[in-house]
């Protein structure tokens, strides 16, 4: 039994006009999947290379190469918050934050939390360093946060 849904196989097959070869639609065809199921399984992984006409091991090569991608055994949670440690983050904070994010959330960066609720990671830049130091929520982007206003923000989630 296929895991991805002929949706989701037509999304990706929609993007092969757009690039100049199928090969190029791996990454865009690792987040199609990702966004869906939350994480990219090895069936999947399989799946997206027969689409592809790729080796799944050439899908695995590039969904491990960004640390963006969750497999099974590390899905993610309901909610996805990057801490930024960019160097104006890291002046302003960032490393403090994430510590104390760790702590309040009882996980380490790249863990998910026992309830399932979040995944904490840690972002290189998040592209806002005048709010530094910023935290990125699924697409929302908080900044200027402070161990407080973090804890604030965690309970909204």
């Amino acid at each position: 039994m296929s895991v991805l849904s002929e949706s989701l196989r037509e999304k990706i097959r929609a993007l092969f006009p757009n690039y100049p070869n199928k090969r190029a639609v791996t990454l865009p065809a690792l987040h199609l999947v990702h966004d869906e199921m939350r994480q990219v399984s090895i069936e999947a992984i399989r799946e997206i290379g027969q689409l592809l006409e790729l080796h799944p091991s050439e899908v695995h090569d590039t969904m491990t190469f960004y640390n963006f991608f969750k497999d099974e055994k590390h899905p993610l949670g309901k909610h996805r918050v990057w801490v930024c440690r960019s160097i104006a983050c890291a002046l302003r904070g960032g490393e403090e934050l994430l510590a104390h994010a760790c702590e309040k959330l009882h996980v380490g960066p790249g863990e998910t939390t026992k309830d399932g609720r979040i995944t904490l990671e840690f972002a290189e830049c998040l592209g806002a360093c005048e709010g530094a130091p910023c935290v990125l929520v699924d697409d929302n982007c908080h900044m200027n946060l402070t161990p407080e206003s973090f804890d604030e923000l965690s309970k909204t989630l």
